[in-house]
Formats: C-alpha cells, sequence, structure tokens
C-alpha cells in the first residue's frame, strides 16, 4: 500500500502541469481537510486550483518522497510564474487521501557552501532505524530550536554538517550563528516556538513547526538526514502564515 499511496500522490502533484481534474481521484471530497489557507475545501476546491496553476505552464518535480504510516510526504520544486520550492503532506484513509498540509517559499540559491535547496540524496535506508531517528528530531527541536539551548547543538548535529538554507552555510559554527541571530530589539530572528508533527521514514525525517521569523507568524518545515544519531544534512521551507481575514478555509494552517 506504501508504494500505491506515493504513485498516487506523484500522480496527484504532476497533475498540476496539465490541470487534468482526472488527477484528484486520489482525494476523497468527503471528508477531504486542506490547511493550505489559500485553497478551499475539497477536490473541487484542488480542481479549479490545478486549472489556475496549469495556465501558467507550471513544471512540477518531486525530488523526494516519504511514508510514515497513513502519512505521505514530498520534497517538491515547482516552476509556475515563479520557481518555488516545497514539502507536501498527506493523510490517507485507505486508498485515498483525506487531509492536506502544505509549505511553500521562493527558491534562492545555491548557498556560500555550493548547495541548492533540493541536492543531495533522495532515498530513504535504514529504515530499522525510523524511530530513534525520529525521537533524535524530537528531542532537537524542542531541547535547541524551541529551547533555545543552543550550547547543545553538538550533542544533535554532527560536524560535517551540511545545509541547504540558501542564506547559510555548512558547518556547525555557522549553524549556532543562525540560532543566536538577535533583531535590533534583542528578539531573536528565528523564534521556533510550537513542534506539530514529526515525520519519519528510515533516515530522513521531517518536522513540521511554528513560529516567529523577523517578528512574523510563520510555519517552519525541516527536513533532516539522519545519520549514526546525529543530523548530517538539512533543508527547509519558511512560509509567512496568511492572517485569518485572507483564509479560504477554517482549518488553520497546522
Amino acid at each position: 500500500m506504501t508504494t500505491e499511496r506515493k504513485s498516487k500522490i506523484h500522480a496527484l502533484l504532476k497533475g498540476i502541469e496539465t490541470g487534468d481534474p482526472a488527477s484528484i481521484a486520489v482525494v476523497n471530497p468527503d471528508k477531504y481537510i486542506q490547511h493550505n489557507p489559500q485553497t478551499q475545501e475539497g477536490g473541487e476546491g484542488l480542481a479549479e486550483l490545478f486549472k489556475r496553476l496549469s495556465k501558467t505552464s507550471p513544471r512540477v518535480n518531486i525530488v523526494r518522497i516519504f511514508s510514515d504510516g497513513d502519512f505521505i510526504f514530498g520534497h517538491t520544486e515547482y516552476d509556475f510564474s515563479t520557481s518555488r520550492i516545497g514539502f507536501e503532506v498527506f493523510r490517507f484513509e485507505q486508498d485515498q487521501t483525506v487531509e492536506h498540509w502544505d509549505n511553500i517559499q521562493s527558491r534562492m540559491g545555491p548557498n556560500v557552501s555550493g548547495h541548492s535547496m533540493v541536492d543531495g540524496p533522495t532515498e530513504a535506508v535504514e529504515l530499522e532505524k525510523t524511530e530513534s531517528n525520529r525521537a533524535l528530531v524530537d528531542t532537537f527541536v524542542k531541547t535547541v530550536l524551541i529551547g533555545r539551548q543552543v550550547d547543545q547543538l553538538s550533542d544533535f548535529v554532527a560536524e560535517t554538517y551540511r545545509e541547504h538554507n540558501p542564506k547559510f552555510g555548512d558547518g556547525l559554527p555557522a549553524l549556532n550563528q543562525t540560532l543566536e541571530e538577535n533583531m535590533p530589539n534583542f528578539q531573536p530572528v528565528i523564534s521556533y516556538q510550537k513542534l506539530h508533527r514529526v515525520l519519519a521514514e528510515g533516515n530522513f525525517v521531517l518536522s513540521v513547526s511554528e513560529g516567529l521569523k523577523l517578528g512574523v507568524h510563520t510555519s517552519f518545515y525541516d527536513l533532516f538526514r539522519v545519520e549514526n544519531a546525529k543530523v548530517v544534512e538539512h533543508w527547509d521551507t519558511t512560509e509567512k502564515v496568511a492572517p485569518r481575514s485572507e483564509w479560504k478555509n477554517d482549518n488553520g494552517k497546522f
């Protein structure tokens, strides 16, 4: 079932290129809960979105796709009228998806270390370590990112750490500097406040968090690759959470 679900989500996302309403057959319109605030509920909402996006001659590439229980999560690159990078999360019941979250930002980079926002390993390995890797990232986010115990960074992150965020470079010193950076009012530039979900398959773990970036309400999606019980590589997207007055559904971003 895992392979079948991945294939269905792959087909769904590729359907953005054509606007073909048949691509949304994987969606259960009677149960579907949409967490993208800019998209209407149900299959009809997706069909309208795909139709609108298809007019921009889009290209969709699913760089990575993983499975965790009833969840499928993917790392994607989109070329619409502009180039964007995203994470997509779908929850399944049986053979249809009934809930969706995403986090999309403009493509930037490469960063100072020469890495793009999507390059690097794509296949999950060491599936037997899924739960221990999930626990590692869960504790890392709560301790270092939310708890701001940056002095414990080396307990979770390897010296060989590779960074794909377009604004930062490789290595522990660069990550430490990023996490400790403050604005002129002495508030942190990046402030993680709540961890909503941790999804994992093998050595890849995705955390979904909420907080502030430059004082703005922000959604943080962070994909980590784990090796020998430490984070060795990181990809992410950050997205401003739209104000309630702009939402097209009532489900919330998270």
